[in-house]
């Protein structure tokens, strides 16, 4: 899921301002709420599915350097007329496939539509943006929303996007866009949100009140605003009072300031308290928050959206029913789905946001036989445990005891009963959610999850403990207690699994992803072949993300691993006699240092401070250590410097067998059912870690330059064709996988996306799968293995009836066929039948 701040508490507070007395603010902040309404909010009583008639997406744009309380322009009316309903489910248009671009406020809309060309030629059908509406101004990332009333303004405002979707448009490529529903953010100072400061200064009888997901069950009836530091006091300024950047209105009889180690009095992200819940089930709030994204559905700008963290909602169920209804455009879902997890059945969208099928495919290039060497070999260099299940129970348990007191505070107030158990229940849950919608009866799976988390739970508490009653509540009790439950288990999993346990537990940190099961070594291709024949058209698939722990690319490094466990502790034994400092994180550092090689130390340096802090095993986000931090930096340079060499020459042996790797996942990804998105930059080769890392800028020229080289290159070898297979023979590692990424996009255009996903055998050491009577996908698969086996020797695959072309060789093919006389040129194929 999409995680802005993976800090559960803001930075560290900065030095405080001078006395009042002599404090000249630059710029006055507000001390009073506009009048109503604030642009783009218009209270009413709409009808259900209506999109407001009084908001667009154009006219809430505030003058340059308007503040809220300064002079805004006039809201301007839409036109009379009712719009075009939105086409039916089922008749939207549906991406051939996606690529996703981090918007920034130096990577704007213009900058977007310069790509048009290039995009069109690698063969995307729509973009796929990262947020737009207006956040934090100088967010890199879009999700800290602090304006649903307009576009942002840094990307280039709604101008800017109308001007890049004409540009887009003209090169045949379509608009999907990322939607944040879940929350908002607290920025600073926090007049930056006109809602938020409205119900700060308010109170309850503020008309944004329901806007927010505010516990006021306090006895004053105020809400917890965690900022304080250990320094400075809060000074009275006029009519606000100031803590340093903070800036909150007078009277303060609507909040109240605390620690900012405390947990808020309000829903927040995950534990981030700087982004506030909002209670889009509130059919006002959904309509004011929706409004500009859905004229600009209706305005045939976005024709798709992707709904970040709907496991944060009261009920996603019914809040993706409204957004089909009022939209009517292809729509995604970020749900994480652990093992042989489903998505519910009754969720009106095309799917999820493809980490399950991340995660499958990954298994494939993974060796089963290498876990117990690796295992060991972890164990050793840590002192961790052997077995995963102990890290998550232990993880789970400290988050919840660390960052989630409010929370469990407030569920324990509405489930009633004994707070242990609960606890323990919250602990025990294997998913980040179990489904139940209050008034109605419980769904047999989520009563069966729900049921064995208890059973799991009371082997954990003392004999007689309320196990079956918490149970009972949290299914079939209060609407709140059911609600709540479900609203915490996500940020419990999230923190306690992702943030905590896969910087822990990493025998093969390839498989440590978002929904990963780094236990789980290998995935049989017969289980693969099955979920793909389950596969919906309309679900998003992926290898890299803006969330993924590291890129494509570095876990197909990792994923050799697998197959040479032995030469691998070797190395590693090597490295860590010269270099050593925390054996809790030395072995995750080797791992990511050659499989990201070439790094340097800034950027490593960043990764592992990151990865110490979520381990949370010396430091954390809320207990810096300047000494450990400073050991972590001489460990990076050191590690550079005095392995360097050797790192590289690790990554140069296993680069033969990484490259297969790296070919064959993105081949498989890219010929699924579904709709294959790529996320900016991977068409070639990318080493990145986890983010902010792998949000870094990407080199457009050079991709563009190389796209166009290569098929020039094809047009004058094959002038007769009207799509020229690249020559193939002698390319690079980059160039390789541009090629696999162009000719699969290019086929996709003229694939039916309801072609069923026909498995062919092809023995041990490939994956091969047809479409339809279109297209035929082989991929090699533990490529040491193959070559210790003396290669494919008298391997053979029978294809389909017809004559097939390779796309990437050129070479024609009919019946069976020897696999080293397919796989000669490339350890991949792709066949398109003439």
């Amino acid at each position: 899921m999409s995680e802005p701040v993976k800090q559960p508490t803001p930075e560290p507070v900065p030095a405080p301002l001078e006395p009042a007395p002599g404090v000249v603010p630059p710029e006055p902040v507000p001390g009073v709420v506009p009048p109503e309404p604030v642009p783009g909010v218009v209270p009413r009583e709409p009808a259900p599915g209506v999109i407001p008639q009084q908001v667009a997406h154009d006219e809430i744009l505030l003058e340059s350097g308007a503040l809220f309380g300064e002079d805004v322009p006039d809201p301007v009316e839409l036109p009379e007329e009712v719009p075009e309903p939105p086409p039916s489910p089922g008749s939207y248009e549906v991406p051939v496939s996606t690529y996703r671009l981090q918007l920034t406020p130096d990577f704007g809309f213009d900058k977007a539509a310069e790509l048009a060309p290039y995009l069109r030629d690698l063969g995307v059908s729509h973009v796929y943006l990262s947020p737009i509406l207006q956040a934090v101004p100088e967010s890199r990332h879009g999700y800290d929303v602090t304006d649903h009333s307009r576009v942002r303004e840094e990307f280039g405002g709604i101008e800017g996007l109308r001007r890049m979707s004409d540009t887009l448009a003209q090169h045949g490529i379509g608009i999907v866009v990322d939607i944040v529903p879940n929350h908002m953010t607290v920025p600073v100072p926090e007049s930056g949100n006109a809602q938020l400061w409205s119900v700060l200064k308010e109170g309850r009888k503020s008309p944004y009140a329901p806007w927010f997901d505010i516990d006021w069950s306090g006895g004053d009836g105020r809400v917890n605003m965690p900022v304080l530091g250990d320094s400075g006091e809060a000074v009275v300024d006029g009519d606000v009072l100031r803590y340093h950047d903070h800036v909150f209105p007078l009277p303060d009889a609507n909040y109240r300031l605390v620690d900012w180690r405390r947990g808020p009095g309000y829903r927040r992200f995950f534990d981030v308290s700087s982004l506030i819940g909002l209670r889009v089930e509130d059919p006002e709030v959904f309509d004011a928050t929706h409004a500009v994204i859905l004229s600009l559905v209706q305005e045939g700008i976005i024709k798709g959206l992707r709904v970040d963290h709907p496991d944060g909602l009261a009920e996603p169920r019914g809040y993706l029913s409204r957004l089909r209804a009022v939209s009517g455009v292809w729509t995604v879902a970020e749900k994480i789905l652990i093992g042989s997890e489903r998505l519910p059945a009754d969720w009106e969208c095309d799917g999820t946001t493809g980490y399950e099928v991340l995660n499958r495919i990954t298994g494939l290039f993974v060796d089963p036989s290498g876990r117990e060497p690796l295992v060991e070999l972890f164990t050793r260099q840590t002192g961790m445990p052997a077995g995963y299940a102990a890290v998550v129970r232990e993880s789970k348990a400290e988050v919840l005891s660390l960052f989630f007191g409010s929370e469990i505070d407030r569920l324990h107030a509405v489930v009633g009963s004994d707070r242990r158990t609960l606890v323990e229940l919250l602990a025990a849950m294997p998913v980040y959610r179990a489904y139940a919608v209050p008034g109605e009866p419980v769904p047999e799976i989520s009563a069966e999850i729900v049921e064995e988390a208890g059973r799991v739970a009371a082997g954990r508490l003392p004999e007689g403990a309320p196990v079956a009653e918490v149970v009972r509540r949290v299914l079939a009790g209060p609407a709140e207690a059911i609600t709540r439950f479900q609203q915490t288990c996500g940020p419990v999993m999230a923190k306690g699994v992702e943030d905590t346990a896969l910087y822990r537990w990493y025998p093969l940190a390839c498989l440590n992803e978002v929904g990963g099961e780094p236990d789980r070594f290998g995935e049989p291709v017969e289980e693969f072949h099955a979920f793909c024949r389950r596969m919906s058209p309309g679900t998003m698939t992926t290898l890299s993300t803006h969330d993924t722990k590291r890129s494509e690319d570095v876990r197909a490094r990792l994923a050799v691993l697998s197959e040479l466990p032995g030469e691998w502790a070797a190395a590693v034994g090597e490295w860590s006699s010269k270099v050593s400092f925390d054996p809790a994180l030395d072995y995750l550092a080797w791992q990511n240092l050659m499989a990201s090689w070439p790094i340097g130390p800034d950027r490593f340096f960043d990764y592992l401070f990151k990865a110490a802090r979520e381990a949370k095993t010396s430091i954390s986000w809320a207990t810096p250590d300047p000494a450990y931090e400073r050991g972590i930096r001489d460990f990076v340079t050191r590690a550079i410097e005095e392995c360097g060499a050797s790192v590289e020459e690790f990554a140069a042996r296993i680069e033969p067998y990484a490259r297969s790797n790296s070919l064959g996942q993105k081949l498989v990804q890219l010929m699924l059912p579904g709709v294959p998105d790529l996320y900016w930059g991977n068409e070639i080769t990318d080493f990145s870690l986890v983010d902010p890392d792998n949000r870094r800028p990407v080199d457009f020229p050079l991709r563009r330059r190389m796209l166009s080289a290569a098929q020039a290159h094809a047009s004058r070898a094959h002038p007769e064709q009207e799509h020229p297979s690249p020559a193939t023979e002698g390319l690079s590692w980059d160039e390789a996988k541009l090629a696999v990424t162009s000719r699969a996009l290019d086929l996709r255009r003229r694939l039916d996306p309801e072609a069923p996903y026909v498995p062919i055998e092809a023995g041990e050491h490939a994956i091969a799968f047809a479409r339809g009577d279109r297209a035929v996908t082989v991929a090699t698969r533990l490529p040491v293995g193959l070559e210790r086996c003396g290669g494919w020797g008298s391997s053979t695959l029978t294809l389909p009836h017809g004559t097939w072309r390779d796309l990437l060789s050129g070479a024609e093919h009919t019946g069976r066929i020897p696999l080293a006389h397919l796989l000669s040129v490339h350890p991949v194929a792709l066949l398109e039948r003439d």
